[in-house]
């Protein structure tokens, strides 16, 4: 019969109830002056409260679960324990995919470096995007069979396509010439667009009931890199990057995940969301998710993240952009960092961004490297 079996507590009980009418019946034939009399009426006693004291002490132990046995109630090991694995499903398919190599003019890959042709599908949300990688020359040379390395992730505005970062701002062109030159560490350089689905701009928003654009980012981008590239997954040690809605989908990946994205920079970028034809309704009515979109409301209101960022804009051709730079890095506070780099001139355009990249490669790597 088991410590915790109804059947025990229902006895338990029947005994008490027993005890109890027994003491009624002999507690008359107790009642005398005699040492035999008194020694009985002490039996009847113990016997009426250790019935009672039994059922309620099991009452607790069912209740509470305090010991499961009998052995556990007695100090005794109750049993052996195994481990028996369940099935596993099958394994899980790889969260990247490379379809090639693009042909971007840089050489030799153990001299400068290769761009592969990738498709990221992501476990988590279940969405998926092209893109591309640069991998820099140490990744194929002798020696380095087994280093790891720091991961920039850049993202171009929207609309727009990943290759734009190829043809018109030319990232691996430029990550390419600060590896060789010896600028910035050999960097992995991931290029992807802010969308993560087709003819929506989801902003890098979880969308209620909609896209999780940000988990794609935070979550399913890095396991993709992880699978097929040898990444460092120190703490911090990845950098993001982006030129309008891409610059807006960079900080806020650093300010959201500070833990993966240690330093990010925003060129030409909103600091908050705009909602719009194009973007649909991002909040489903939740006023806490559209102020946790605004990254100068982030700034002020909740827990400051660990974390490095820079803004990038013009004072004189970008009067929005600098004066919500002004205000957020106003706002900012330790251990957040904010670096402005401020132009004298220069647009919302691939010109300037094609020009501002080197600069904020460097910078980056900088801040990477000083978070380890």
């Amino acid at each position: 019969m088991g410590l915790t079996s109804q059947t025990l507590l229902l006895l338990l009980a029947a005994i008490a109830v027993a005890a109890t009418a027994l003491v009624l019946w002999l507690w008359p034939r107790a009642a005398r002056r005699r040492p035999l009399a008194f020694a009985g009426r002490l039996g009847l006693l113990v016997l009426s409260q250790v019935s009672v004291l039994a059922v309620l002490l099991v009452a607790a132990n069912n209740e509470y679960g305090f010991y499961s046995t009998w052995n556990e109630l007695l100090g005794r090991t109750s049993g052996k324990q195994a481990l028996r694995p369940g099935a596993d499903g099958g394994k899980r398919p790889p969260a990247l995919v490379v379809k090639g190599q693009e042909s971007v003019g840089l050489g030799p890959k153990e001299k400068a470096g290769q761009v592969d042709r990738i498709e990221i599908r992501g476990p988590v949300t279940g969405l998926s995007m092209d893109g591309y990688a640069y991998l820099p020359p140490q990744y194929f040379q002798k020696g380095h069979e087994k280093d790891t390395f720091p991961v920039i992730v850049a993202i171009t505005g929207q609309p727009g396509v990943s290759k734009n970062l190829i043809t018109q701002v030319k990232v691996p062109q430029a990550a390419s010439a600060a590896v060789t030159g010896k600028r910035i560490r050999p960097t992995i350089v991931l290029m992807v667009r802010p969308s993560v689905v087709a003819d929506r701009d989801t902003n890098c928003t979880d969308v209620p009931g909609g896209p999780q654009a940000l988990t794609f980012f935070n979550q399913d981008l890095p396991i993709a890199v992880n699978d097929h590239y040898r990444a460092d997954n120190a703490r911090g040690a990845w950098g993001a990057v982006g030129n309008s809605t891409g610059g807006y989908c960079a900080l806020k990946m650093a300010m959201t995940n500070p833990a993966r994205y240690g330093a990010a920079a925003g060129l030409s970028t909103d600091l908050f969301a705009r909602q719009d034809r194009e973007t649909g309704d991002l909040y489903a009515g939740n006023k806490q998710i559209k102020n946790e979109s605004d990254l100068t409301w982030r700034l002020e209101h909740l827990p400051p993240p660990p974390a490095s960022l820079l803004l990038v804009a013009s004072e004189k051709g970008e009067a929005s952009y600098y004066a919500q730079m002004r205000k957020f890095a106003e706002k900012a506070k330790a251990p957040t960092k904010v670096d402005e780099l401020v132009r004298d001139e220069g647009g919302h355009n691939f010109r300037t961004w094609h020009e501002e990249y080197p600069d904020v490669l460097r910078w980056l790597d900088r801040e990477l490297a000083a978070g380890r």
